[in-house]
């Protein structure tokens, strides 16, 4: 691999982003505004899959549709500003530009609220593409072409797979480092802390 060639993608929930109090929030206030009684405690638990996998859980499979898009309009107003940068996040992205790469998010969130989190969080990502989870995150980084790609659940690991990207996995959010290297993680991270020594050693390896 040479940093000239170098494309890395990034998840965002849990692997770049805590955003474990502004979906708690943002669940509050859809509880509030539906009358349905939502764990909203349990729900941050499993972030990563797309949201209708949540909220089948909690509405009937013919209003989630509806109430996704309820969500989702009412997500800047309660999410973005309660959301953290997980540590290292900035660092990680600057690592890749220090490489002479692009650091693209491809993350199963909406794209419009990814962006804001990315913007409000001043997270400098060269592009960002939103709605795709698990294998499906494949087809973005093919057509960036990436070499790498890093989450912290295992449908990131089967994404990186799919593309034949090397799979960078993070133990910081919903699956531990056992399940994360059982999925086939070629490496677990602590946390992107890690990430600028160990992309020094892949690119120089």
């Amino acid at each position: 691999m040479t940093s000239r060639a170098l494309t890395v993608g990034f998840d965002l929930d849990m692997t770049l982003i805590d955003s474990r109090p502004g979906i708690h929030a943002c669940y509050q206030a859809l509880s509030a505004r539906t009358g349905v009684a939502i764990d909203c405690d349990l729900v941050v638990t499993r972030l990563g899959p797309p949201l209708e996998e949540e909220l089948v859980n909690w509405f009937p499979a013919e209003q989630v549709a509806a109430v996704a898009d309820v969500y989702r309009e009412m997500y800047p107003t309660h999410a973005i500003t309660g959301t953290l940068a997980l540590p290292g996040a900035r660092e990680a992205v600057e690592a890749v530009h220090a490489a002479g790469g692009r650091a693209v998010v491809v993350t199963a969130k909406w794209e419009p609220n990814a962006k804001l989190h990315l913007e409000h969080l001043r997270i400098d990502a060269d592009a960002v593409v939103g709605n795709l989870w698990a294998e499906r995150k494949a087809e973005a980084l093919r057509e960036y072409g990436a070499s790498v790609y890093v989450g912290d659940h295992t449908g990131d690991v089967r994404g990186a797979r799919t593309a034949d990207a090397y799979s960078v996995a993070v133990a910081t959010g919903p699956c531990d480092a056992a399940e994360l290297r059982a999925a086939g993680a070629d490496v677990v991270l602590t946390d992107l802390t890690e990430f600028p020594d160990w992309l020094t050693a892949h690119t120089a390896g």
